[in-house]
């Protein structure tokens, strides 16, 4: 990312970082990637969502300088089409960011990247292919997507909800289960999702 971004500079391009998938949970005090790769200062424009980390609400922001900001206030359609968010909306996002910054929130995120750790260790060994990475949404991939839908109904009758992904959300052939991580679970729960994912691998022949 500083390669991109030194890049960008040389030749007076904007830098900008889509961080929905990062923001409150990677990072310093969960400010997402360019905190995690020390670039802050020279990405130009930051987007990210209210909706995973910081919550679960709904919403999103948009991070820049404020000539960006005033273009994109008149310009971006999603945004002219939409209504404001609630002040509810608005405080819970707040509190999560202030959650985050904290030292509670340091310990959400090291709980949570144990439990990714442990997740990805038992459905390896299980025999399930997963997209390598260290991130806490860890993608199961099925390919098929009759398979993803019928992964998911037996994870829900043993307990574990989980949703298939399969086109048009992800390519043709890259059916998954999106598995996401929480500081909420305990280690025993992981444990516990982990063998339930394999049992019901092991009955449809996933594995």
């Amino acid at each position: 990312m500083y390669q991109i971004a030194e890049l960008a500079a040389r030749h007076e391009a904007l830098t900008m970082v889509d961080d929905c998938h990062a923001t409150g949970f990677i990072g310093a005090e969960g400010r997402g990637t360019p905190a995690l790769k020390q670039v802050e200062g020279k990405i130009d424009i930051v987007t990210g969502t209210f909706g995973k980390a910081l919550g679960g609400a709904m919403g999103g922001f948009i991070a820049a300088k404020q000539a960006a900001v005033d273009l994109l206030r008149q310009r971006a359609r999603p945004y002219l089409f939409s209504n404001a968010l609630t002040p509810a909306v608005c405080g819970a996002s707040l509190a999560a960011i202030a959650i985050a910054r904290s030292d509670d929130g340091e310990a959400r995120r090291t709980r949570i990247r144990d439990h990714a750790r442990l997740f990805r260790s038992r459905m390896t060994a299980a025999g399930f292919e997963l997209l390598p990475g260290e991130h806490p949404i860890i993608p199961v991939m099925l390919h098929e997507a009759p398979v993803a839908q019928k992964m998911a109904t037996g994870l829900l009758e043993a307990g574990v909800l989980a949703s298939g992904f399969f086109f048009p959300v992800v390519p043709k052939g890259k059916a998954r289960i999106r598995t996401q991580m929480s500081a909420g679970l305990t280690t025993e729960q992981v444990e516990q999702a982990a063998a339930i994912f394999a049992e019901v691998g092991r009955k449809l022949g996933v594995i």
